[in-house]
């Protein structure tokens, strides 16, 4: 096995599991969505040990840091090895009140039951009616 000095960003995404195909941290790079030590790259950009990669993919920006370098794509046991995952943790989600579930066959709600749903919801029904 040869040691690789650098590798191409979007063949290093692929390989460690971050992007799906190779071709998806490709655009990601064309959107400008991977910043390599804080400057925007393009894919053929080269990344070494030691480089920060910063990627933006479903509305989520990773961190990674390069420990090791593939530009084959190998299993997840192995590619998690090769990168330390800087990302923040997501902040903590709002709890949502309880949903109401209607029978199944009740029909359709009555006046008296959407005023109650609409209570539940924290909404006032007197700003949905119309004169």
């Amino acid at each position: 096995m040869v040691a690789l000095s650098s590798a191409r960003v979007d063949a290093w995404l692929w390989a460690i599991r971050v992007a799906k195909t190779r071709s998806a941290a490709t655009a990601a790079c064309r959107a400008g969505h991977v910043r390599v030590n804080d400057e925007r790259a393009k894919a053929a950009q080269s990344v070494k040990i030691g480089d920060e990669v910063r990627i933006r993919l479903d509305g989520v920006e990773r961190i990674l840091v390069v420990r090791g370098l593939l530009v084959k794509r190998v299993g997840a046991a192995v590619a998690v090895t090769l990168y330390d995952d800087l990302t923040p943790p997501p902040p903590p989600r709002e709890e949502r009140p309880a949903t109401v579930v209607r029978d199944r066959g009740a029909g359709r709600p009555t006046k008296r039951d959407r005023r109650e749903l609409e209570k539940l919801r924290g909404r006032d029904s007197d700003e949905f009616e119309t004169d």
